[in-house]
């Protein structure tokens, strides 16, 4: 029997009536039997590869057949705009069998909530800090609005399991099932993964011991026509608008930077060259993005620059072409952005990298030798994430009013948030600094929390990842976005204009007691700036860019001329810098560098090792980037390698008691840190930038000396 066979049969009756399908796609069809059996699953396919239908169709068959009443259904996403990009397609599929879905997150109106809190749509559309939110909130009872929910279909699971809202999720949904009494199911949709069926163990959380295997689903790929991907060097962002506003004259183009900032330039200087642009970032208010994303979906010949906030499945529309300036960081990023284009009948896929500098040519090539060799990321939680621990333990004392002293890590079962040891010293030091109180063994919220967190309902704990303080941009009561408070605090001449949703405005008021700037449409050149740091880079993509320079090129991708010159100028340049089977320690005007091509990671666990056995050698300024380490200017090769055997004998050969120096600025980018004691919080961090793998495989490759 086919998966179509198996479903309800209304459900059968609008796939083909009213949707207009002869037939289920490959991976719809072997999702039906699994799902309706209630087992977990991971569901994999590209972009636009009906995923969320794979997933929908045998819910509903479950809604129909077992009369499940109710919010029973949860679909979660990542960004608010993905739901509500997704929630008119959602319902319109529950309608056929009188069912209904519903969207609730951050932006969505008191009255909304309100209405869902009393109907209850059978398919809720929210997020983790959404239904966060309902599981402590003083308005509703979580136990009545959430009380039925029997499966989860988490969209875009990758995107939450690469970062500490992965682990937030799966804390979220362990409560849930400690409320409801029962296992849920859970349901992930993923692009192509590396390592899939651990992805899928991870989202299966306390369900994986219970012996129901979960099933990875993952049929061929129905398209078998390469993609058209190319490569071309402009060397400036100037350059770069310029060869957008003349590629694809009269087509549909989706533009990808990877900062804010390169966002805003781009957009004004596209719109300069009388390009009809739109822009789309984090920092711009969901009403601005919104009119972009809806003005370009319904535009033709237009460009819309945007970061990642465009690289998941939000619909904008029948795309032709996808551009990149600059090069992501990832393989599946780059899929991600590649499956955005395609999805017509008669069309391909296709993208064009344009490298605005040297780095992203390098880089951006690197990528596209791993891609052409087939290789996609292994997505990995980050280890050790003690302050979600702590994040939680308030959170259940919020939702429950007390919770016991021994007994909150049954709400979150045998996930493992904070290692077994730790639990009574992570809840000692919430007391002692009043983020808990206690009565008896009783844990109650705290005087701290409630003066940190208390406003807004807490709202700001149901939050895992950190953000900057921002200045709101209005222009009369409308609020453009949010901007760093040093562009307004950087000397200028002249006029103080901004950069901001792609167009330049000009400052004429500032009210710094409510963070609010207030400008008026300018011409001339606006400044974008946003804090930020810059994303170490994987030992495979650095180890790509070392094979590109010794002369490795991606297959089936076109590099214009101008790529190609300045790549072998660049290979000529940098070939001191590389060798084919060892590292390279360079002399170059008075500097030396050990050359490892290991990533930033691996470096950071070399030049710790190195510092605490061999300080004399370390450079006592610069440390390490994704590609060297620097030492002292008149290092020896044979000092390296004694120092390097010195590191092993003392700390073994897998390095793994080497702790690389944290700043103070990275353990304040880790939310909640403040709640964990001070090693702890240290040890968080030092984790998530360390890979002694590649530091100790590193320490164990020859050496060769050069000189220029």
């Amino acid at each position: 029997m086919s998966g179509f066979d198996a479903l309800h049969p209304v459900v059968q009756h609008h796939i083909v009536n009213s949707l207009g399908w002869p037939d289920l796609r490959p991976l719809q069809d072997a999702a039906v039997e699994p799902l309706i059996a209630g087992k977990d699953a991971l569901l994999l396919a590209p972009t636009a590869g009906g995923k969320t239908e794979a997933a929908v169709f045998p819910m509903l068959t479950r809604m129909a057949t077992e009369t499940w009443s109710g919010t029973s259904v949860l679909y979660i996403c990542p960004l608010r705009a993905l739901l509500n990009n997704l929630e008119h397609r959602v319902d319109s599929y529950a309608k056929w069998l009188g069912r209904s879905a519903a969207v609730r997150h951050g932006d969505t109106a008191q009255s909304v909530r309100r209405r869902i809190a009393v109907e209850r749509p059978d398919i809720l559309m929210t997020t983790p800090e959404s239904i966060e939110a309902m599981l402590v909130s003083s308005t509703l009872d979580p136990r009545v609005l959430l009380a039925n929910v029997r499966a989860v279909i988490v969209d875009e699971v990758h995107a939450f399991a690469g970062d500490d809202r992965g682990w937030h999720l799966l804390a979220v949904l362990e409560r849930l099932s400690h409320l409801t009494g029962r296992s849920i199911q859970r349901i992930g949709l993923s692009a192509t993964v590396g390592n899939a069926p651990s992805l899928l163990e991870w989202l299966r959380g306390s369900n994986a011991p219970s012996g129901e295997g979960g099933h990875v689903i993952a049929p061929p790929s129905e398209s078998s026509v390469t993609p058209d991907v190319a490569l071309d060097y402009v060397g400036s962002i100037d350059n770069a608008a310029k060869v957008v506003s003349l590629l694809h004259r009269g087509e549909k183009r989706l533009v990808f930077a990877d900062s804010r900032r390169t966002v805003e330039q781009l957009g004004v200087r596209l719109s300069d060259l009388s390009v009809d642009t739109y822009v789309s970032h984090s920092s711009l208010s969901a009403s601005e993005r919104r009119r972009s994303e809806t003005a370009f979906a319904e535009a033709r010949d237009c460009v819309i620059v945007a970061t990642s906030t465009l690289e998941l499945g939000i619909d904008v529309g029948d795309l032709d072409r996808v551009l990149q300036v600059g090069a992501p960081t990832t393989v599946a990023s780059l899929l991600q952005r590649l499956g955005r284009t395609g999805r017509r009948p008669g069309t391909s896929r296709n993208m064009t990298l344009l490298a605005s500098s040297d780095t992203e040519l390098i880089r951006g090539t690197a990528l596209l030798l791993l891609w052409s060799e087939g290789f996609v990321e292994s997505i990995t939680a980050p280890p050790t994430p003690a302050h979600i621990a702590a994040q939680q333990i308030l959170a259940i004392t919020l939702q429950e009013g007390r919770v016991g002293r021994r007994t909150w890590r049954d709400w979150i079962g045998s996930l493992p948030l904070v290692e077994s040891q730790d639990e009574e010293r992570l809840v000692s030091t919430l007391l002692e600094r009043g983020w808990l109180d206690s009565d008896q063994d009783m844990l109650m919220v705290g005087p701290e929390a409630e003066g940190r967190y208390g406003r807004r309902h807490f709202m700001e704990l149901m939050s895992v990842f950190t953000s900057d303080p921002q200045v709101t941009v209005l222009h009369g009561r409308t609020e453009i976005g949010t901007v760093d408070p040093m562009v307004l605090l950087t000397k200028v001449q002249g006029p103080r204009r901004l950069a901001l949703a792609g167009r330049s405005w000009v400052v004429t008021s500032v009210d710094w007691d409510r963070r609010r700037a207030f400008v008026e449409p300018s011409e001339g050149v606006g400044l974008a700036r946003w804090m930020g740091s810059s994303s170490p880079l994987s030992f495979e993509l650095v180890d790509a860019m070392r094979r590109v320079l010794l002369g490795a090129e991606p297959n089936g991708v076109e590099l214009s001329r101008r790529a190609r010159q300045r790549l072998d100028e660049l290979r000529f340049e940098m070939s001191n810098r590389v060798d084919p089977e060892r590292t390279v320690l360079l002399h170059e005007s008075g500097d030396t560098r050990w050359w490892t091509w290991a990533g930033s990671r691996a470096n950071a666990v070399l030049w710790a090792a190195l510092d605490h056995v061999a300080p004399e050698i370390c450079d006592p300024i610069s440390t390490f980037t994704n590609d060297h380490v620097v030492l002292r200017g008149d290092t020896t090769v044979a000092e390296l390698r004694a120092a390097l055997a010195l590191a092993r004998q003392q700390y073994g050969d897998d390095l793994t008691g080497v702790q690389p120096e944290i700043s103070d600025r990275a353990i304040q980018d880790l939310k909640f840190s403040d709640m964990l004691p001070e090693d702890l919080a240290v040890a968080t961090v030092s984790r998530r930038l360390s890979d002694h793998r590649r530091a100790s495989e590193t320490t164990i490759t020859e050496v060769i000396e050069r000189r220029i």
